[in-house]
């Protein structure tokens, strides 16, 4: 049994690697697929892209495909980025630039009011449009600097409630 990760996103990909290899099925991307249509994200929702990139991957494939969508919401910026997280500084913005953009709009905010959480959420679907989905929050808070090398994206910047190293700065199996 094949199972279709939605994403071709090399970042992601490596992430979720390491969650996948003790399932007895055989796991591919959507690299792995020719002729795979990008699926746009243009849900309201981390919910509906989630959803949105796993049921229209499965019916196009024809296998069983999980997806996912990750937002950042920064409580001082009204849940910015939000759903938007990776176009946050444009549509082909690097996490780079989103990054910058963050800080800019925090920049004057107050540690103790940098509060955030990652959103995210995993659909899996069959080719018939059946979906399953969860949904996990990490709290935590955004940092004045970039700190780290590790991770992707927002990373660098975020500090997960009780710890003391960003997620850029811990190891991937302490991040999962």
């Amino acid at each position: 049994m094949q199972l279709l990760l939605a994403t071709r996103n090399r970042h992601k990909l490596k992430e979720l690697a390491p969650l996948l290899k003790d399932l007895q099925i055989d796991v591919i991307s959507a690299k792995d697929v020719p002729k795979l249509p990008e699926i746009v994200e243009d849900g309201a929702t981390v919910r509906d892209n989630a959803v949105k990139k796993a049921v229209e991957t499965a019916r196009v494939a024809k296998k069983l495909t999980l997806a996912d969508d990750t937002g950042l919401e920064v409580d001082a910026l009204k849940g910015e980025p939000g759903v938007r997280s990776a176009r946050f500084a444009g549509e082909e913005a690097t996490y780079h630039e989103n990054n910058k953009l963050l800080l800019q709009k925090l920049e004057g905010v107050p540690y103790e009011k940098r509060s955030a959480r990652f959103r995210c959420v995993v659909a899996i679907a069959d080719e018939n449009g059946l979906y399953e989905c969860v949904e996990a929050i990490c709290n935590g808070t955004i940092l004045e600097a970039e700190r780290g090398g590790g991770g992707f994206g927002y990373d660098p910047l975020f500090i997960a409630d009780g710890q003391t190293k960003t997620f850029a700065e811990i190891s991937p199996e302490v991040k999962n």
